[in-house]
């Protein structure tokens, strides 16, 4: 082969990789309104890539240093699509077996298998891919295709630990790759969720990791990034930002059911904001008061009213509140409470990591170390401005002077439906 060939067959594997660079990129930012037009364009970007990879010489292809390199080009470049391609992974099979160091396409062909359905497989694709050395991009997938596994999981908690762990050793490699801070914070917003939501820590490692992420040019035109972010803050109660970030979400992709999530929050806060109004003019507020000054607390706490509690969480205070109503929305958690204190002030109550079925209307409720949140903000020209206290552990409520049984805690997955 003269020279001329061999630098012609570098340049075309040059421009065929910098072609699936494109490829990739188009999936993972380009998010038109209608689905089919991404479609359109990732199959126009994929046949450019692979007559690239045609006009590569056939002896240059099967040289043993270019063979394994082609076939895992060519693999990528038809597993650019949602569904399972066999052609696909038969090619990326043939590069793992010509160059089992070749770590992209072990990274590639388990990405292929897992399309199919068969997540033992793919994750063995994942672990001998690392087995040849650290790689940022296999511990990533690693990560999240042991979220995935959890899901049909009795082991939840343990598996989505291991992939918390993983995550963490994709970002040692490289902190300044904001999709392995992404990934990260998935994991521990998918461990919010299976440990029964109320680990109010797991969402603060979240938020903290999503932070991180967005450092990261790259990710900025990424939408879960935004979506993710938004259910953190849902959940954080930082109503305002969670708002903001389902409608950057929406912005980037339509596809998305962000603009539901605006919708389910803005329903919540209306609905809180009438109940309050309602009940300032209700007559029952010093009755239902005046039975509050008579509930005893242990000692070791001290006790103060709603308008006297700091931002944050209250050590060593406790508030006694009457249950008016139980608020109704359609997210699963957390569960919501309108309550009046003995100085007839009205606030809401979400409870995190119990049964519902544990707090009822007419309740006298203790509340060990609130976590207090003044909500006041404004959003498309309506203002709400509200009291709020967060429960997140069984033991932080007595229910008429007693503690909550074990069995009204929330021990099981209530997984919700988000993009982690």
């Amino acid at each position: 082969m003269s020279n001329e060939t061999k630098e012609n067959a570098e340049d075309l594997f040059a421009e065929a990789s910098k072609a699936i660079d494109l490829l990739y990129n188009i999936r993972d930012t380009y998010f038109p309104a209608n689905p089919d037009d991404k479609t359109s364009r990732l199959v126009t970007e994929s046949n450019i890539a692979l007559r690239v990879l045609d006009r590569i010489p056939q002896e240059k292809r099967r040289m043993p240093g270019q063979r394994a390199t082609y076939e895992y080009l060519r693999g990528k470049v038809l597993d650019v699509f949602p569904e399972y391609k066999k052609e696909a992974e038969d090619h990326l099979s043939k590069a793992v077996k010509l160059n089992p160091s070749l770590a992209d396409a072990w990274l590639s062909l388990g990405n292929c298998i897992w399309k199919k359905g068969d997540l033992v497989s793919a994750k063995n694709c994942f672990t001998l891919g690392l087995s040849k050395g650290p790689h940022k991009g296999l511990l990533s997938q690693l990560s999240m295709l042991e979220r995935r596994m959890a899901q049909d999981s009795e082991d939840q908690v343990k598996i989505v630990d291991d992939s918390i762990k993983h995550a963490k050793e994709a970002i040692s490699l490289d902190v300044k790759d904001g999709n392995s801070w992404y990934n990260l914070g998935n994991a521990c917003l998918t461990s919010f969720f299976v440990t029964g939501a109320w680990d109010h820590g797991k969402l603060l490692q979240s938020l903290k990791s999503y932070q991180h992420a967005e450092k990261d040019e790259r990710m900025k035109s990424n939408p879960d990034l935004y979506y993710n972010c938004a259910i953190v803050n849902k959940y954080l109660e930082n109503y305002e930002r969670a708002l903001s970030g389902f409608e950057a979400a929406a912005l980037r992709d339509p596809g998305l059911n962000a603009m539901e999530e605006v919708q389910k929050i803005t329903c919540l806060l209306d609905k809180i904001d009438n109940l309050l109004r309602g009940q300032t003019k209700a007559k029952r507020l010093a009755s239902l008061a005046s039975s509050l000054t008579s509930v005893n607390v242990n000692p070791s706490y001290r006790r103060e009213t709603i308008d006297c509690l700091s931002e944050g969480l209250n050590k060593a205070v406790a508030i006694v509140g009457k249950v008016i109503l139980f608020i109704k929305h359609e997210n699963v958690a957390p569960f919501y409470y309108l309550l009046c204190d003995a100085s007839q002030i009205c606030y809401v109550l979400s409870v995190y990591g119990v049964h519902n079925e544990a707090i009822k209307e007419g309740d006298q409720i203790t509340i060990l170390e609130p976590s207090y949140h003044h909500i006041d903000f404004s959003w498309k020209g309506k203002s709400y401005q509200f009291r709020a206290v967060r429960v997140d552990f069984l033991e932080q409520a007595l229910v008429n002077g007693k503690a909550l049984p074990p069995q009204h805690s929330v021990q099981t997955s209530i997984y919700a439906q988000n993009k982690t």
